[in-house]
């Protein structure tokens, strides 16, 4: 049995993503040069780096690309066709780390398991962030020096900042950002599922479907809107003909969407909080525009080409890249953004952001999608167009 090492899709243990007999595959890549991403989490970030991807493999086209991240976010990278191995992070991972080597290493996290890793893989280039032997977080080249102090002043991040998340990963990379998306192609299994639960929804074939993401996490103070301003705009939505309102959260914030849901009843369709992030990610998909705060249904949605109205407080609005296909609702108090864990403010930031700012905001979104329906062929909730930004193919090995 001939085999062939030198291509980039080679495993040496199982194979590959092709599983074709290498003397008569078609996908052979010569194997040039390897690289590694290392960025763990969480989800949303994680998907928010993709766009490096498109850009790294038109820079170098044979290369092999394996991507280290957490099982909380594999599966938004799972499916994706531009890497070729996606590693899990964990000990048998680390510990083959330690034998291989890549010409080129990239780590775009500052947490300490992954820059001291960063600074333990044999690499000929290493550009990011890396650990000290003080045990800092240093920056690895002089582009990352930027990205690096952000870090450090809240004056530069709140204030003074004016780039997005990927023109400061692109230029610690040396890249050129041209706008480059997300790179997000969900498994086949997560976009039937996602179909399947949202044909309970009852959206004709000319609603307009929005999703609106009650919950953000637990990590950041006051990041998730009100119960009531959600409330609120549900209500809104209802009352407008061919539109269906669709609550989104996830296990934590089950309580949010039962409190929402009583005050609305049927009036407003909750597809439950018990679905893997992949799954959640097809529900997402079934949506035409989504409400989100700065949490990783806003990214699914933009990585998915949806129309987006991110609503910040705590967080950076400034970082997210929209694409052209969204607006912003920020609040208006003073000291947002702050990125604080604990607030002891009455009136917190997100309570400064009123319905009436929502809906001014929402409606021209609502425009927009029933503009976009009426210039494509009629489709059901339960059928939405798919992302088709990069055609499917097999997933990549996940170790």
């Amino acid at each position: 049995m001939e085999y062939r090492p030198d291509c980039r899709h080679f495993l040496g243990d199982k194979p590959c993503r092709f599983r074709e007999d290498c003397s008569h595959c078609e996908h052979f890549s010569p194997l040039m040069d390897r690289m590694l991403i290392i960025k763990l989490g969480a989800s949303g970030d994680v998907l928010r780096t993709t766009p490096i991807l498109p850009a790294l493999r038109e820079r170098h086209p044979n290369a092999q690309i394996s991507w280290l991240t957490d099982e909380s976010a594999r599966e938004v990278l799972q499916a994706n066709p531009l890497i070729d191995r996606l590693l899990l992070y964990n000990l048998e991972t680390v510990l083959r780390l330690q034998v291989e080597e890549f010409s080129r290493l990239i780590c775009l996290d500052k947490e300490a398991r992954a820059t001291a890793l960063a600074m333990t893989v044999r690499a000929g280039h290493k550009n990011g962030f890396g650990l000290s032997p003080q045990g800092n977080v240093i920056p690895l080249n002089p582009e990352a020096s930027y990205a690096f102090l952000l870090g450090l002043s809240d004056e530069l991040k709140f204030r003074l900042n004016r780039k997005s998340y990927q023109e400061m990963i692109f230029e610690a990379l040396g890249l050129s950002y041209r706008h480059q998306e997300y790179v997000l192609a969900l498994a086949p299994e997560h976009l039937a599922y996602g179909r399947d639960v949202m044909a309970g929804a009852g959206a004709g074939p000319d609603d307009i479907v929005v999703g609106l993401c009650v919950g953000a996490g637990t990590r950041f103070a006051n990041k998730a809107w009100t119960e009531e301003g959600f409330s609120v705009v549900a209500r809104a939505l209802a009352a407008r003909p061919n539109t269906r309102a669709v609550l989104l959260g996830g296990k934590l914030e089950e309580s949010r969407v039962r409190s929402i849901r009583s005050r609305l009843g049927e009036s407003v369709f909750d597809p439950g909080c018990h679905h893997s992030l992949g799954q959640f990610a097809g529900i997402v998909n079934c949506c035409d525009v989504v409400v989100s705060p700065d949490t990783v249904c806003m990214h699914l949605a933009i990585g998915l080409k949806k129309l987006v109205l991110a609503i910040f407080g705590p967080t950076c609005p400034q970082e997210v890249e929209l694409y052209g296909r969204g607006a912003k609702v920020v609040s208006p108090l003073p000291c947002a953004p702050c990125y604080r864990e604990n607030c002891d403010i009455e009136e917190t930031c997100m309570r400064g952001i009123s319905p009436e700012m929502v809906m001014k905001e929402l409606l021209p979104l609502l425009t927009r999608a029933r503009d976009s329906r009426q210039a494509t062929p009629a489709r059901s909730a339960a059928a939405p167009q798919e992302n088709e930004q990069y055609s499917p193919q097999p997933s990549p090995p996940t170790t």
